[in-house]
């Protein structure tokens, strides 16, 4: 797997406002005040359906020195510069079991963590912290040098906030925007991780809920691609295949957790701005579930974004009817409504303009035509004329002869 940066940016949320009601619009007509979704309407287990979210920043706090040296006493080893940037380093304070024993991506490893601010402060202890090792399950800074240690070792890790929490922080634990982090790390354990397909599918279900719960931590922080990552860990886990006996309650149950995964995914490409692939999800996920809200909302958005307006606005009726009362994609229909009527208007107004020079030059060829046949009846008349005065002129003259 390619260890990547992702960009931190912060959520916007651009409040929909109420378009004026079109009388051609029937759904638009119904005169309700409807109120928006609160979150406590929403489910607890996966980001906002309609509308962004994102954690609370914690405000910075003044730090020491990041450069003060934070090798404790017995240091068997020398800092370790694992991206050669100086921003994540690793030294080993104990010896483990050799390079051989060391875990590999997708094993399950079990480490013994303590969290500390480089000034000191304590953020956090775990004696016995499980994860998936290339998963994006942790922060990166432990993702990365985990790999690197072997069974039993205990390692010092420093890292610049870009490979732990970041510029926005985190509450959960505490740790302030733009913070550089020292961690005491013993590897305890590594195993492989379980066949999915003799796994049962209650632990099936429970595995896949587990990494699609991290996909929406990433999610919250504005971590779209790792939340990414995570929605497509947790859907291998549901489409794998099974060999053990499993009933349609549990059938049910990763079906639900599929479309969630897809849902969710749908919406950190949405944010990412991959608008096929966000199509892609949506159409997977009303393909189990064709009167699933989210999924409808969510294609619709895709739609506008797209330029397909009339495909977006059935999508969002369809929504709407479902769910009459949602406030959100009562304002989405209206706002994409008059977006397209705008559209028409314009298209409309440039055919008129077009159908009018056309007319125009007509106009101006019609007294050009009018005028060149009356010239040609003027010169046939007089033609006529000087004949027939000639014809009487050889009469008269013969008859005096």
């Amino acid at each position: 797997r390619i260890i990547f940066d992702v960009i931190m940016e912060s959520d916007s949320h651009d409040n929909a406002q109420s378009a004026k009601k079109n009388s051609k619009t029937s759904l638009l007509d119904s005169g309700e005040d409807f109120e928006v979704l609160d979150e406590e309407d929403i489910d607890d287990d996966e980001p906002p359906p309609l509308e962004d979210a994102g954690e609370g920043k914690v405000k910075p706090t003044n730090s020491e020195n990041a450069n003060a040296d934070p090798d404790p006493t017995g240091q068997v080893d020398e800092w370790l510069d694992v991206l050669g940037n100086g921003q994540l380093k690793k030294k080993v304070l104990k010896e483990g079991e050799g390079r051989d024993s060391r875990p590999q991506k997708g094993q399950n490893v079990k480490i013994r963590l303590k969290t500390s601010l480089v000034d000191g402060t304590l953020v956090e202890e775990k004696p016995d912290f499980a994860f998936t090792l290339g998963d994006g399950d942790v922060i990166q800074a432990l993702d990365l040098t985990v790999q690197l240690m072997a069974l039993g070792e205990e390692a010092l890790i420093q890292t610049d906030a870009k490979y732990a929490y970041g510029a926005r922080g985190s509450l959960e634990p505490a740790v302030p925007a733009n913070a550089e982090l020292s961690l005491e790390v013993k590897l305890l354990e590594a195993t492989d991780a379980p066949d999915l397909e003799l796994l049962p599918p209650a632990e099936k279900i429970a595995l896949a809920s587990q990494k699609r719960e991290r996909g929406n931590a990433h999610y919250q922080r504005g971590d779209y691609a790792f939340a990414v990552n995570s929605y497509s860990i947790a859907l291998q886990i549901t489409e794998s295949s099974s060999k053990v006996d499993i009933t349609p309650e549990e059938e049910e149950g990763l079906l639900d957790v599929k479309v969630k995964c897809l849902n969710n995914m749908a919406a950190s490409q949405l944010k990412l701005d991959h608008y096929d692939a966000a199509l892609k999800s949506c159409v997977s996920a009303l393909e189990h579930q064709p009167d699933n809200i989210k999924a409808l909302f969510r294609m619709g958005k895709v739609l506008a974004l797209q330029g397909e307006f009339t495909d977006a606005i059935q999508t969002l009726r369809k929504a709407l009817k479902l769910e009459p009362s949602n406030k959100t994609i009562h304002a989405e229909l209206s706002k994409l409504v008059k977006k397209h009527s705008e559209q028409r208007g314009a298209e409309q107004a440039m055919y008129k303009k077009m159908l009018g020079n056309h007319s125009d030059n007509s106009s101006t060829q019609k007294p050009r035509a009018k005028s060149s046949w009356g010239l040609s009846w003027k010169w046939l008349f007089g033609a006529t004329a000087v004949a027939i005065g000639g014809v009487a002129l050889s009469v008269v003259i013969a008859a005096r002869n």
